[in-house]
């Protein structure tokens, strides 16, 4: 056994394969050379030559591998064009800013094109994303293709004193401007480019996509290996659990969190057969081919990998409830590594120790795969072997074979023959039969944080360990580990929100409509102020909670990163201790409404609210409005103010990405001074960019609001969550600089307005009249407004409501239908006539409508009045956003590309001026005072 600091000799350039002393290399001793990639070179007296560690101080060594290596990854990123971002990492906010090739729908070029083609596509969730394909007029002299067998890391014997030698590396020459990349080396370069923001959103929206996740990055120029524990911490997955007695139920956790079975498929030298292709058919329902993982036959699929080899991924298989869907009665994660085990040892060892079984795929098993085989030998996995014998040493691979079966506990049943002939449906029933029977029997189960803490026991680096993850992670802890009941901490510790600011809203709004009275009594007038301040000085009365003191020193952070990780933690940790009591599929929440005419309280929750981030900046706002009213009253001195600084840190966390609530989701009301404190702290910051356009979206909850925006526009409101925020969210999205001029502003605000419109259907009750109002501010807040719908006719009355009152003050946006297909991909969107039915909402409601603005017959169908030509392409139809069956079911292109043209569309009527005047952040200010 080689120990460190021993130099190991090999007689001869007959054992010149250095992948024939892996087994001598312990994968626990954290060093920098634990693979063959990793061992240093130098040339001997004569014909013999030796290896050291990567930590030996020779002068003469001969680096030539490793530079290889280092050349490969550093043209790569150069080709691409990502060799600027190795210092300062591309971040979440450069993707997500809208310039001149957000407009069109176009082709890379060349390959510098293909990061941002790539980045564009997955922030659309395209199924195409990966098609790395460059329209290109000539392609010459592109290499010959070769098979994923043939890519292996060669090595090559040759003569010191051949002229050759000098050219030694022509070997795999580096992609050349004309040659396509493969997507795996395009994926790998990117993640290297990259800061953790930007790779978690990577990872999200691959993991909607379908597409295989990376799980450990390989860096062959540091040969320092990332496990990408933190790019995987948004990503929730939602699936059936059946548990053995009693009834089942959907389950939702993050696929970090919980716990399954793992089964890693691995090639051991050449396989004649791809990993790639036998897991889709594993993981693929029927005969519905699902490309998880990207394989030879597909686009490009060929093209030698340059620097993704070592790369670890890993898809997940969800049930559903259905029996005719579902493979496994239970998540099961499937773990696939790039390139041959020999070259990657680190990688096959971690795989070795977290899986439940081992899939091996070869053609060969040589003397030297037999030596690495017999060095797990301790290991409790299953191992089976996949062999294509007629390409192979038939007897030698059964000699060896016989020698693996005590060894690696095995026996016949473990090794499996797949040739040409073997009919593949009957191949993969069988493979899925094995990982059953493993299901069946008790076997590890793994989450992702368990292969994480594996990881870091081989030496891999956690992306998750840098000080100020970790230093975020502590103080979301400290805040967290304080809650035992969301509605006692929210009663005890957010002491501002509840019945204070319930009661400081109503009367505030009374108030407020007094002001618009022909003649309003002053005893009245004069009764509500002092109630206002008398509420007001409660409020001030009291002071922040250590868990507030706490979360507003993680935002205070003098380090973006650090503030940054500090948010992402709270929103996980808040999720995971203040789950909400309802748990029912999403489409039941439409049943929660209340019973239309009612006379429901306004701030009666329509459905338990979860703790959240927002209840924190909420209880900062509302100090903030408590201390700002008692000054502008006289109650207070401005030089005594304590929280005036409260908006500035808010509006930092709007410029990196954060959504912040515009309307209370609690009571349903804009607290005013704390949003103009929070836009006029954002003007200060912007300076001269502060032109804005502002678009909205309105519509019945569980329309697909949120998720269209986020589609389009890469936006991080929530989603898919039958218990999620109800407030009106607001988020700020960066025009290029070099595209301001040309679009006509320099940021656009977007804001969605959640579950805010309940959809009543008739005038009565006050929830109508509420409903109303908070959908006339967002309109009349907007320059372009996108009005979701479920149905053709299902125009809440609030909206029409609010048209009428927009069109007495002269303000109408540029208005977009958009009619979502929430179920059936197949359902054709509506033909020009149902289309005209789409903007003529039924007569009782027009009426009704009309009638409240006191119209009466004057009331004119609703095309007329918003100015909508269904030919102009006013209304959209978007396809159903699954492919497929939840949770296993991808997003639809169709949806995709459609989402594209709506997105196209808007930004064009913005740039064409058709979307109103355009504000700078003042005139909003004004505009939210005024409405």
């Amino acid at each position: 056994m080689a120990s460190p600091g021993i130099e190991v000799e090999l007689l001869g350039k007959g054992h010149s394969d250095l992948r024939e002393v892996a087994p001598e290399i312990k994968a626990s001793e954290r060093r920098t050379a634990v693979a063959i990639a990793d061992l240093e070179w130098r040339e001997m007296e004569g014909d013999d030559c030796e290896f050291r560690y990567g930590d030996g101080t020779n002068e003469a060594q001969d680096n030539d591998f490793p530079t290889v290596e280092r050349s490969r990854l550093q043209e790569m990123l150069s080709l691409l064009g990502l060799e600027t971002y190795q210092v300062q990492k591309l971040s979440l906010q450069d993707s997500l800013q809208i310039s001149f090739d957000s407009m069109k729908n176009w082709a890379p070029q060349v390959p510098k094109d293909l990061p941002w083609n790539f980045l564009r596509k997955l922030q659309a969730l395209n199924a195409d994303a990966r098609n790395t394909t460059m329209v290109l007029d000539v392609l010459p002299d592109a290499r010959p293709v070769e098979k994923e067998s043939q890519m292996e890391e060669e090595i090559i014997y040759w003569d010191p004193a051949d002229d050759l030698a000098a050219d030694i590396y022509s070997f795999s020459e580096l992609p050349t401007p004309d040659t396509p990349v493969n997507p795996l080396d395009l994926l790998c370069a990117l993640l290297l480019s990259s800061d953790s923001f930007l790779q978690q959103e990577i990872a999200l929206k691959m993991a909607l996509c379908q597409f295989a996740l990376p799980l450990v990055l390989p860096d062959s120029e540091n040969h320092y290996h990332t496990f990408l524990l933190w790019a995987m911490r948004g990503i929730v997955r939602t699936w059936w659990s059946q548990p053995p007695r009693g009834m089942g139920s959907f389950r939702e956790d993050s696929v970090v969190l919980s716990r399954a079975p793992a089964f890693a498929f691995v090639r051991m030298d050449v396989s004649s057969n791809s990993k790639s292709q036998l897991l889709n058919a594993v993981l693929s329902p029927g005969h519905r081919q699902w490309d998880c993982f990207w394989h030879r036959d597909l686009n490009l699929g060929t093209n030698a990998r340059e620097i993704s080899d070592g790369l670890v991924e890993i898809s997940w298989f969800f049930p559903s409830g259905r029996e005719d869907l579902d493979i496994f009665p239970e998540p099961v994660a499937f773990l696939n590594l790039r390139g041959d085990i020999g070259s990657h040892w680190l990688q096959f060892k971690l795989l070795t120790e977290i899986s439940s079984a081992v899939f091996i795929l070869t053609d060969n098993i040589s003397k030297k795969e037999y030596k690495l085989l017999y060095s797990m030998k301790e290991s409790t996995t299953k191992y089976y072997f996949i062999l294509s014998p007629y390409r192979g040493k038939r007897n030698t691979n059964l000699r060896f074979l016989n020698k693996l079966i005590p060894v690696l506990k095995i026996d016949h049943s473990h090794v499996l023959v797949k040739v040409s002939s073997t009919d593949s449906d009957s191949f993969v029933k069988r493979i899925r039969a094995i990982i059953g029977n493993v299901l069946r029997a008790p076997c590890r189960r793994v989450s992702v944080e368990d292969m994480a803490h594996a990881a870091r026991k081989l030496g891999l680096k956690v992306d998750e360990d840098c000080e100020e993850c970790q230093k975020a992670k502590d103080r979301m802890e400290r805040i967290t580990r304080k809650i035992k009941d969301s509605d006692a901490y929210r009663r005890d510790e957010l002491r501002l929100q509840g019945d204070p600011w319930r009661k400081a809203a109503q009367v505030e709004k009374e108030f407020c409509q007094l002001q618009w009275a022909v003649d309003p009594p002053e005893k009245h007038r004069a009764e509500l102020r002092r109630r206002l301040l008398e509420l007001r000085m409660q409020q001030n009365g009291h002071e922040p909670s250590s868990g507030v003191q706490e979360f507003i020193s993680g935002i205070s952070s003098p380090s973006l990163s650090e503030k940054q990780y500090f948010l992402r933690w709270m929103e996980w940790g808040l999720a995971r201790v203040a789950q909400p009591r309802l748990r029912q599929p999403p489409e039941t929440l439409l049943t929660l409404r209340p019973k239309h005419g009612g006379t429901t309280d306004v701030g009666e929750p329509l459905w338990p609210e979860p703790l959240g981030v927002e209840h924190f900046l909420r209880e900062m706002g509302q100090f903030y409005e408590a201390e700002s009213c008692l000054v502008e009253a006289g109650r207070l001195p401005a030089g005594q103010r304590r929280f005036a600084h409260f908006p500035g840190l808010a509006s930092e966390l709007l410029l990196t990405g954060l959504p912040l609530e515009l309307i209370d989701g609690s009571t349903l009301s804009m607290p005013v001074r704390w949003v103009t404190g929070l836009l006029k702290e954002l003007h200060v910051r912007l300076e001269r960019r502060s032109r804005l356009v502002v678009l909205s979206t309105i519509g019945v909850p569980g329309t697909g609001k949120s998720t269209l925006l986020n589609t389009m526009f890469g936006l991080r409101f929530a989603t898919g969550k039958s218990c999620g925020p109800r407030g009106a969210f607001m988020q700020l999205i960066t025009v290029a600089e070099g595209f301001s001029q040309d679009l006509g502003c320099d940021h656009i605000l977007v804001i969605d307005s959640g579950g805010l419109i309940g959809g009543a259907l008739t005038s009565a009750g006050d929830r109508f009249e509420l409903e109303a109002s908070l959908a006339t501010l967002l309109m009349g807040l907007s320059n372009v407004t996108v009005i979701s719908l479920a149905e053709t006719k299902d125009i809440p009355a609030a909206i029409l409501h609010a048209f009428l009152r927009l069109e007495k003050t002269g303000h109408m946006p540029n208005y977009q239908f958009v009619y979502q297909n929430l179920h059936d991909v197949s359902v054709p969107g509506p033909r020009p006539r149902d289309k005209r039915q789409l903007l003529d909402p039924p007569g009782d409601l027009s009426r009704a409508a009309a009638q409240m603005e006191k119209q009466g017959d004057g009331f004119r169908a609703l095309a007329g009045l918003a100015f909508c030509d269904p030919e102009k392409q006013h209304i959209w139809h978007i396809p159903g956003l699954w492919h497929g069956a939840p949770p296993m079911a991808a997003v639809s292109l169709a949806y995709s590309e459609a989402i594209f043209e709506l997105k196209r569309c808007l930004l064009e009527n913005i740039r064409n001026g058709l979307s109103n005047q355009n504000k700078n952040i003042q005139q909003l200010i004004e505009l939210v005072r005024r409405l």
